[in-house]
């Protein structure tokens, strides 16, 4: 598809000149490009248009803080079509929440702001000790979501009168006693059967297979035995480790680095504490911490006049549980693992010294400082290798960016061989045979990477059998690939195939005789109970299955309570049938009213979790919602 842009280079060159550049010196190519991207418009809400843009912003913030908080999260299942159209459903669901909030006129003041940021609990962590908030860390908790101060709090703001509109509805429903028992007893009803299990596998020796059965099984069932498309590729792979192998540390760097560095590679100095604490919460009234703290001015003035009395003090007198018995002790630590106010009064004591009184939102601390643990200077020796795997790593990292380009731009302007860019950048060309459109199981690397299996099965690839386009197939890495044979989807033959063919005539076949057998069964003892030989009853439920498949449980309960003892055939498809007695009614345990009002409280969120999700059904039709780009799930269904 890209031969008449290589046969015309020139005069392509010419017209984009002509096209383009008007539009760059009116609008600048940042304007150009979002003009673009603006254009295209993935979902309405009333007059509200969500662009491919927002799209693509909110989804790449969803990767960015699932990223952060799952590292072992695969990008995969991060990056997929169903996850990406999840982010949609999710913008358009904010979206319809604030229009409605607007057209209620659900408006939040600045001092409903002010009271929600004071109430939350990231917020509250920012405060200094004198109460007032750290706005450098302020800022730095707004940039981390890409966003200015007033920008943080525009979008609370916004989510709070969004939040407005579900609590009309979800915090304001309820459920009576009676009504809810009613459900929950239907739910959770009981019910006393005895089954008897016709099991395919019992029957597997009773089958006789001819040659002819399984021919007609293979001819009826062609479409079982087909041998997928697949392709023989060769492929090359540009990440960090490849940018990193030509980079070279001279030695002169790598003892600069050490010499900057040696303190903080050598580890961090450690401090041994004991304290005695007076407990008395930051938000304890007045009186109660002027008490608490008093109690500690006057152990203060006893462990100063007798140092060495501080660990019985502190055993006696301590209230902090997991020290007191040891003294005080707190063992050795680093900086970051204690409060700031004890940590900025510990590194700064001499050994042996007690402390003032130290503050802290638990209460009133005495310290003193028993060890101090100095971190023994590592040679440059010892610290060669991982000063040089470091800078090897950021200078890589620096370089990525410029050599991905050269790799991008490599692989399509030379595009009938991976040999140029391998030769270039010095990578590595691997081959890889009978390659599927999608993950094989277990497969790792690039070839486990949806996109570029994608882009190997283009169909202009697989013609012409150019490169791919380079790939992102995970953070900093890069793939392009080349199909060097394709095979189409094909029938397999029945000699290549007969044990499975075998095997699954033997399974349809056992499977009918122990259908036959069972309902030969069940008629037999509709008309002569007598003659059943049944097991000992059992009783079931919705969330007490007691080991008996799922559809005998449903099957059981939807039975007529007044038509019991009653009998019926259950069809376990590829296992078999069961032949079911439904005895009676087993009434449901007389819960204990803790747990009953348990079990009310979990009906009535699901009754609100209902009505808020009609509730969201309703507000999109009356703001006629419509998405232009189909579910991943709904295009999938129409697949053959």
């Amino acid at each position: 598809m890209f031969d008449i842009f290589r046969n015309h280079t020139k005069i392509l060159m010419v017209l984009l000149f002509l096209l383009v550049i008007p539009a760059f010196v009116l609008f600048g190519v940042d304007g150009y490009q979002q003009s673009k991207q603006s254009s295209t418009v993935v979902a309405k809400v009333a007059s509200v248009e969500i662009s491919q843009a927002q799209w693509d912003a909110a989804h790449k913030n969803d990767m960015d803080r699932l990223r952060a908080s799952r590292p072992e999260l695969d990008i995969k299942l991060l990056d997929s079509p169903e996850a990406r159209y999840a982010t949609l459903e999710r913008l358009v669901r904010d979206t319809v929440m604030r229009v409605a909030a607007d057209k209620a006129n659900l408006h939040t003041s600045d001092s409903r702001l002010a009271r929600f940021l004071q109430e939350d609990p990231t917020i509250a962590s920012l405060r200094k000790l004198d109460g007032t908030l750290d706005m450098e860390r302020y800022r730095q908790l707004a940039a981390t979501q890409g966003l200015t101060p007033e920008g943080f709090e525009n979008m609370v703001r916004q989510d709070i009168s969004k939040q407005q509109v579900e609590a009309g509805v979800s915090q304001t429903g309820f459920v009576a006693a009676a009504p809810a028992d009613v459900a929950l007893n239907a739910f959770f009803e009981r019910r006393e059967i005895q089954v008897v299990n016709f099991l395919a596998k019992d029957y597997i020796s009773a089958v006789n297979l001819s040659d002819a059965d399984m021919e007609a099984f293979y001819q009826a069932n062609l479409s079982l035995f087909k041998a997928p498309e697949q392709v023989k590729v060769e492929y090359v792979v540009l990440d960090i480790d490849a940018v990193k192998k030509d980079i070279k540390i001279s030695d002169a760097d790598l003892k600069s680095f050490y010499d900057q560095n040696v303190a903080r590679l050598s580890g961090t100095e450690e401090r041994r504490a004991s304290h005695i604490l007076i407990t008395a919460a930051k938000d304890a009234p007045a009186e109660q911490r002027q008490k608490a703290k008093v109690e500690a001015q006057a152990l203060l003035k006893a462990v100063r006049s007798a140092p060495d009395s501080f660990a019985e003090v502190a055993r006696k007198s301590s209230q902090d549980p997991g020290s007191a018995a040891k003294g005080g002790d707190l063992d050795y630590f680093g900086r970051g693992a204690m409060v700031k106010p004890f940590e900025d009064a510990v590194f700064v004591m001499k050994k042996g010294d007690i402390s003032d009184l130290v503050e802290s939102d638990f209460g009133y601390h005495i310290i003193k400082l028993t060890e101090v643990k100095e971190p023994k200077q590592r040679s440059f020796e010892e610290l060669r290798a991982s000063i040089d795997g470091d800078l090897k790593n950021q200078q890589a990292q620096r370089k990525f960016a410029e050599v991905a380009e050269l790799f991008t731009n490599t692989v399509y302007e030379q595009s009938d061989s991976l040999k140029p860019v391998a030769e270039k950048l010095g990578l590595e060309i691997k081959v890889a045979e009978a390659v599927l459109r999608q993950p094989a199981p277990g497969a790792t690397g690039v070839l486990s990477s949806e996109k570029f299996l994608s882009a190997l099965f283009a169909q202009d690839n697989i013609e012409k059998k150019r490169n791919t386009e380079a790939v992102e197939t995970a953070v900093n890495q890069l793939a392009a690939g080349r199909v060097l044979a394709y095979e189409p989807t094909k029938t397999l033959a029945l000699a290549d195939v007969r044990p499975q063919v075998r095997e699954r005539v033997i399974a349809a076949r056992a499977s009918e005789l122990a259908d036959k057998d069972g309902m030969g069964k069940l008629a037999l003892w509709k008309k002569d109970p007598d003659k059943a030989v049944l097991p000992a009853a059992q009783v079931v439920a919705r969330d007490q299955a007691m080991n008996v498949p799922a559809q005998v449980v449903t099957a059981a309960l939807r039975v007529d309570a007044k038509s019991m003892p009653s009998w019926l055939g259950v069809d376990l498809g590829a296992q078999g049938y069961a032949v079911v007695r439904a005895n009676k009614v087993v009434p449901r345990n007389e819960a204990s009213q803790p747990s009953a009002e348990q079990d009310r409280e979990q009906y009535a969120q699901w009754w609100a979790s209902a009505e808020a999700a009609a509730y969201y059904s309703e507000l999109k039709d009356r703001l006629k919602v419509t998405f232009l780009v189909a579910s991943p799930l709904a295009t999938a269904a129409l697949l053959p």
